[in-house]
């Protein structure tokens, strides 16, 4: 009764090696582009090591610069236009 117990275990192990073998290799990750994180051309840099040249800067690092200036010429145009006009402060006097 052990003997047939164990070689049932041992059958059992065997055939769920081989099922998983031949399944894993279905989902093995394959690296067709791995290549393409390769840099082609000169290295990008970061802004503040290189302010002049934006074509030399990381791409995330131009995009961020951008709307900063965008944001800067567009809240200057308002202020400019609005007349830059806040609260008025009244000076009161004092008796």
């Amino acid at each position: 009764m052990a003997s047939r117990i164990v070689a049932a275990a041992r059958q059992a192990a065997t055939v769920s090696r081989i099922s998983t073998t031949q399944q894993t290799s279905l989902f093995l990750q394959r690296r067709a582009f791995a290549g393409a994180a390769d840099h082609h051309g000169p290295p990008k840099v970061n802004s503040w090591q290189d302010p002049t040249s934006p074509s030399k800067w990381k791409e995330e690092h131009f995009v961020i610069v951008s709307l900063s200036g965008w944001g800067l010429l567009i809240y200057g145009g308002y202020k400019l236009f609005s007349g830059g006009k806040g609260e008025e402060k009244v000076a009161e006097a004092s008796h």
